[in-house]
């Protein structure tokens, strides 16, 4: 078989799964919470964002345009609701986005599925106006959480990589290291400054959000049946647990970077 048949049958797969998956978290309501409330804190430090230039990384799945209609969608799938389909690693040869216009852009569990994400990061801050932010949202590992995402999740983890980027790459889904962005902005100061030529790092920051909150939504891939008003009261409880005790419970981070 072709490299090329091989290609078309993996992105077929990825598109199919990627559909799937945006059914299932349309229709479990404790999981839309939770990307709501990922959404404002991702946002919360940026005056209307409704008002906002915002490309979307990685769309196929995130239901971001349901709660900000002015978001710019755009994935590496060829999916009909996309507003561009392109492969964000050349990001700074796409023509439909002007160099120096974008407020923001922002991801959602996409960066540890990138071959390369800080050429990623670098090449966009090409997009971004003079003061622009990069919001990237990610898995942390604290203690509570490596053992999940090492046991339970299905998804890649390599603590032990040399460069920060991903070996083989099989498709967008199917190729991860979802360790890659946390080793990148917690555990390797070398492999962050390489960012620090398009980017204030000075200005960096990072932020934990929720610990178990999503595992008990079931996912994307299961729905628990917790009831909502139920659902509301423990993710205040595990928002604040996460923020008090990152390093033993939280499950996700936030990070912020400005484009110099």
């Amino acid at each position: 078989m072709s490299s090329a048949i091989i290609v078309q049958s993996e992105e077929a797969k990825d598109r199919a799964a990627t559909l799937r998956n945006r059914a299932r978290l349309g229709a479990n309501k404790n999981l839309l919470f939770w990307y709501r409330e990922l959404y404002r804190d991702q946002f919360k430090d940026l005056p209307n964002p409704a008002a906002l230039s915002i490309l979307e990384i990685g769309s196929g799945t995130s239901p971001l345009k349901q709660f900000l209609p002015n978001v710019v969608t755009s994935d590496v799938l060829y999916l009909d609701y996309l507003d561009l389909v392109f492969d964000c690693h050349e990001i700074d040869k796409l023509d439909a986005i002007k160099d120096n216009s974008l407020d923001v852009i922002t991801l959602t569990n996409v960066l540890h599925h990138l071959k390369n994400p800080i050429a990623f990061l670098n090449r966009a801050a090409s997009k971004l106006k003079s003061g622009g932010k990069v919001i990237a949202t990610e898995p942390f590992f604290s203690v509570l959480s490596t053992l999940i995402f090492k046991y339970l999740h299905h998804e890649a983890i390599d603590f032990r990589i040399s460069e920060p980027e991903l070996g083989e790459v099989q498709g967008p889904l199917a190729s991860a290291n979802i360790a890659l962005p946390w080793l990148i902005f917690f555990q390797n100061a070398k492999w962050l400054q390489r960012l620090n030529d398009n980017f204030d790092l000075t200005s960096f920051a990072a932020r934990p959000f929720s610990a178990l909150s999503y595992m008990v939504t079931g996912g994307i891939s299961h729905r628990l049946p917790v009831p909502g008003f139920l659902y509301r009261m423990l993710f205040r409880l595990d928002i604040a647990l996460s923020r008090r005790f990152p390093r033993v419970c939280a499950a996700f981070f936030t990070v912020t970077l400005t484009r110099r």
